[in-house]
């Protein structure tokens, strides 16, 4: 019988020892594959925060591009205005008129006819306040005063 146990001794202590060396070598197995998918995961969270921000640096980008384009655009735009006085005289009434002409321009191109009014200057009416007011295409810009009031105005509801 010590014969046998002897004979099966080394057979058992070689199988346990197979076998616990490969529950630890599973376990390391696992510990290796654990690190690498936190890894994984943590690359993806930093390539989808980096593609997010991409994106809207793109979108920031192209609206901005518009934005300039449209500044462009509008810029090269402009009115070309023209104004003479005309008189007509009849027999009894001396007639004083100004005459307004104002045309759209996109660079040197002409976007528009010329539009024509003509106003009745009589005694004490400022011709520079006519012209303003009667202006198809509206004033050539903004004011300073304007300006001012309205980042007053933007400061108030900020």
């Amino acid at each position: 019988m010590d014969a046998i146990v002897w004979m099966f001794l080394p057979a058992f202590v070689a199988v346990g020892s197979a076998m616990l060396s490969y529950y630890i070598m599973q376990a390391r197995l696992e510990l290796a594959i654990s690190k690498e998918q936190e890894t994984i995961t943590q690359v993806r969270t930093m390539l989808t925060s980096q593609q997010q921000l991409m994106e809207e640096k793109i979108k920031t980008a192209e609206e901005s591009s518009k934005r300039k384009a449209m500044d462009d655009f509008l810029g090269d735009i402009r009115v070309e205005e023209r104004h003479y006085v005309k008189e007509s005289k009849s027999l009894f009434m001396n007639k004083k008129a100004m005459v307004l002409q104002e045309r759209l321009y996109f660079r040197n191109l002409p976007l528009s006819n010329w539009v024509e009014h003509e106003m009745v200057v009589e005694e004490g009416n400022d011709v520079g306040r006519l012209l303003k007011n009667a202006s198809v295409f509206g004033s050539g810009g903004v004011t300073a005063a304007e300006e001012l009031e309205t980042g007053r105005m933007l400061s108030q509801v900020r």
